[in-house]
């Protein structure tokens, strides 16, 4: 996608030196940084800290920090304990854990000489299959947003939670995707966009992302959503996933069972964009068997915003002394999703469904 008018990915591999460079997401929306990372330590607190964030993207990223272990030390031990660092980095979405045991059961039959330069490769290969399976879920989801019948006669309003869109993956993302994909073909499309607390990403990050690409949009706070249901001015929702069960349970950005709950309530559809990496068929019940992240409990009492000066400030909210929760997930029941979008078809959230998509 864009920024400024440029094609621009998420992750590319360093110019010059063994590192690899990322959009730094803790600076969007104000001002643009690039966050050079040349060690194992450094990938591991991008992604705890996310300056990385989203699914797909932290996936790649942790394939990529076992690449700089491996040109650093590619013996047996040290490349093992890489990989469980970066596993426990972000516990909740599958793609990190999925991409990382995938690098390691190729780099594990290859001598110590040759690793680092098969890492770089399947970390390469894993970013541009991640832009051609977002690309294929925009596809998908664009032949459901033509065929939904929009409220507003020439005008489609989609509801979006949490930032799915490209900054979460190597590209193109994936509840944004069709959205994209849409505005290309010429589509009418207007996206309220909820603000998503308590790290903002949709205020800061999908509504950067739609603003590059020309597309309207308005902010809204996360409690508006089903409001607007009610009033008629939601056409569809559509969110990403972190994890879905092999039932169809997802696990999304907190605040997104209660977007599910209301769409059903009012009859609005409610769609999963769900790449085929974030399909955990080791669950069942997500509500029970999903590990959900507890993080910082600072990431609620505080917020970070753009002063009269432009410049960045954080400033507490509550009062001293009063604590705070902060489960960064929750788990959406299958049975209060539309659909699962994947890059393979639209399929039903139920056994069946995910059974149809093979292995």
């Amino acid at each position: 996608m864009r920024i400024d008018g440029r094609a621009t990915r998420t992750i590319w591999p360093a110019p010059q030196g063994h590192a690899v460079c990322v959009l730094d997401q803790r600076c969007l929306p104000h001002r643009v940084e690039i966050l050079r990372l040349s060690t194992l330590a450094q990938v591991v607190r991008a992604i705890v800290d996310m300056a990385v964030r989203g699914a797909p993207l932290i996936g790649v990223t942790a394939a990529y920090g076992l690449a700089l272990q491996a040109g650093q030390d590619p013996s047996d031990g040290v490349l093992a304990d890489a990989a469980q660092r970066l596993k426990r980095a972000r516990p909740t979405a599958v793609n990190l854990a999925w991409a990382v045991d995938r690098a390691m059961q190729i780099v594990g039959l290859l001598p110590a000489g040759q690793r680092a330069g098969a890492a770089w490769d399947f970390a390469a290969q894993l970013a541009d299959a991640d832009v051609a399976t977002n690309a294929a879920i925009g596809d998908q989801g664009l032949a459901l947003l033509r065929a939904l019948r929009p409220r507003e006669r020439g005008r489609l309003h989609l509801l979006t939670h949490c930032n799915a869109g490209w900054l979460g993956t190597v590209d193109w993302g994936t509840a944004l995707a069709p959205i994209y994909k849409a505005h290309a073909a010429g589509m009418a499309v207007h996206v309220w966009v909820d603000e998503t607390r308590p790290r903002n990403q949709g205020a800061s990050l999908t509504a950067f992302e739609l603003r590059e690409e020309g597309i309207a949009h308005t902010v809204i706070a996360d409690n508006a959503g089903g409001h607007l249901m009610q009033q008629g001015r939601v056409d569809a929702v559509i969110v990403g996933c972190d994890r879905v069960t092999a039932r169809g349970d997802v696990c999304n950005k907190i605040g997104t069972y209660l977007k599910a709950l209301a769409a059903h309530d009012n009859g609005v559809p409610f769609y999963v964009a769900m790449p085929m990496s974030t399909l955990d068929r080791t669950l069942q019940d997500g509500v029970r068997e999903v590990p959900i992240e507890e993080r910082d409990a600072r990431e609620v009492t505080h917020i970070v915003g753009r002063d009269a000066r432009g410049d960045a400030v954080e400033v507490q909210l509550v009062p001293d002394g009063s604590a705070a929760a902060n489960p960064a997930f929750d788990v959406t029941p299958a049975r209060l999703v539309t659909a699962l979008v994947t890059e393979r078809g639209v399929v039903a959230a139920d056994a069946a469904g995910i059974a149809s998509l093979g292995s």
